[in-house]
């Protein structure tokens, strides 16, 4: 799986799981969502992003 692929999967889980918080716990878990779609918007425009930092670091994943 390449890097890309992987960082769009873990951003796809952190907005399901907070949206399921929000729903079950308490409805503050959606800044969690609103913090992911903001980092996805602003990888857009900048070309970072800090999951790709991490797993390039941390797991040694490749393209």
């Amino acid at each position: 799986m390449k890097r890309e692929q992987i960082i769009r999967a873990i951003a796809g889980i952190f907005i399901l799981v907070s949206l399921v918080l929000a729903v079950k716990v308490n409805k503050n878990w959606l800044w969690l969502t609103a913090f992911v779609g903001m980092n996805l918007l602003q990888s857009s425009f900048s070309k970072w992003c800090l999951m790709d930092d991490i797993l390039r670091k941390v797991f040694k994943v490749k393209e």
